[in-house]
């Protein structure tokens, strides 16, 4: 059974895409830490990070940079945090979240915008890519 992530990148699933390649996908959080809490995602379905070949995770990791400096750009914040917990969805996602403070990384604390915040947000974000 495919993951709502590989959904996502099938387009069975609408997202609020940020930036996207042959291998990667970017979009909004639509259950956000902070505003601009963006997830990075390989398109290839792979439960766990340290199961990727090197080679991909190395690109992930390229991918998530571009990323969390044009998300930086685009929502004032202090830096940007990054996280790989996984479990909640069983698709490799890296956690790109603005912060103010520690609290941000606190899976717990959500923040909500609406659908048209969401829109102008990507577009901001990929407009900095």
């Amino acid at each position: 059974m495919s993951s709502i992530f590989t959904k996502i990148v099938n387009g069975e699933i609408p997202c609020y895409k940020v930036a996207e390649d042959d291998k990667f996908l970017a979009f909004l959080d639509v259950n956000p830490n902070a505003k601009g809490h963006t997830l990075c995602i390989p398109k290839q379905e792979i439960n766990k990070i340290f199961e990727m070949e090197e080679t991909l995770y190395l690109e992930l990791m390229a991918f998530s940079r571009k990323v969390a400096i044009a998300l930086e750009k685009t929502v004032p914040c202090k830096r940007i945090g990054m996280a790989v917990v996984g479990l909640e969805v069983p698709h490799v996602h890296v956690h790109l979240i603005p912060l103010q403070d520690m609290d941000d990384m606190r899976f717990q604390r959500k923040t909500s915008l609406t659908p048209e915040e969401f829109t102008e947000l990507a577009t901001a974000i990929g407009n900095n890519l």
